[in-house]
């Protein structure tokens, strides 16, 4: 079986404290979940919020880490920095870091190398445009995202990543796949994780589903054999919202 997972973005929100309260409020609320529940807060949160967490269902991750192990590169931060927080998990490869800071598919191959080499598992990010949707391009887009910078790793390494299907047009918007929309290409995603490293291990792959997913759209997504569970950004932010979500696993 492979795991279910609902995993909060919680991009560029909050400041350290009402980061550390929404934190805290989430271990009062979250505690027989029956999916992983990670929540991926900004770098300045990582060390006071894996604190409140521990000993709690809750796993921690980072929002981004950078493709560089150390050295002169002001402002940014390593993945072993973000791993000496208490951190577990890194988002690689969102489409905002795509579009706003022009990350290419070499620059994250090596956030992805080094984010697995300092003992991170890694929530990869891919997805369509809406041009690219209209264009009917949506797997050929999917797949060159993933062989431009997971699909080079090995069957152990990949043991270590979740992927994370974000139609773009679909972050932040509004809008939202339908529910047959997004089965079929995770379906899709899939087959491309089996040519490469086989069924078996495409089957226990974790593919979560992004954009504009909530509590009332939650249970039809999450009732698809191919959606694991959801990448979730505004709905990560208030407590009810994302428990919602994460109740949906038991429906």
């Amino acid at each position: 079986m492979r795991k279910k997972i609902v995993a909060g973005n919680w991009k560029m929100n909050k400041n350290l404290q009402e980061g550390v309260a929404l934190a805290k409020e989430l271990t009062e609320v979250v505690k027989n979940p029956n999916c992983g529940v990670i929540i991926c807060t900004p770098f300045i949160h990582l060390a006071s919020v894996a604190d409140i967490v521990k000993g709690s269902p809750i796993e921690l991750g980072a929002e981004n880490c950078a493709d560089k192990a150390s050295g002169a590169y002001t402002g940014e931060v390593s993945a072993e920095m973000v791993k000496s927080t208490g951190a577990e998990y890194v988002i690689l490869g969102h489409s905002e870091r795509r579009e706003y800071y022009k990350e290419t598919p070499a620059i994250l191959k090596g956030k992805v190398e080094l984010a697995l080499a300092n003992g991170l598992k890694v929530i990869f990010c891919i997805g369509e445009s809406l041009a690219q949707r209209e264009a009917n391009e949506q797997n050929a887009v999917v797949k060159a995202e993933l062989k431009g910078s997971v699909f080079h790793l090995t069957a152990e390494q990949w043991k270590n990543i979740v992927i994370a299907y974000e139609p773009i047009w679909a972050i932040g918007t509004g809008k939202t796949a339908t529910a047959e929309q997004a089965e079929e290409i995770h379906a899709y995603i899939r087959s491309c994780v089996a040519e490469v490293y086989g069924a078996e291990v495409a089957d226990g792959t974790t593919i979560l589903y992004g954009g504009s997913c909530k509590a009332s759209n939650a249970p039809e997504l999450f009732s698809k054999p191919d959606i694991d569970g959801g990448l979730i950004g505004g709905a990560s932010l208030k407590a009810a919202d994302f428990k919602g979500i994460i109740d949906a696993w038991n429906k």
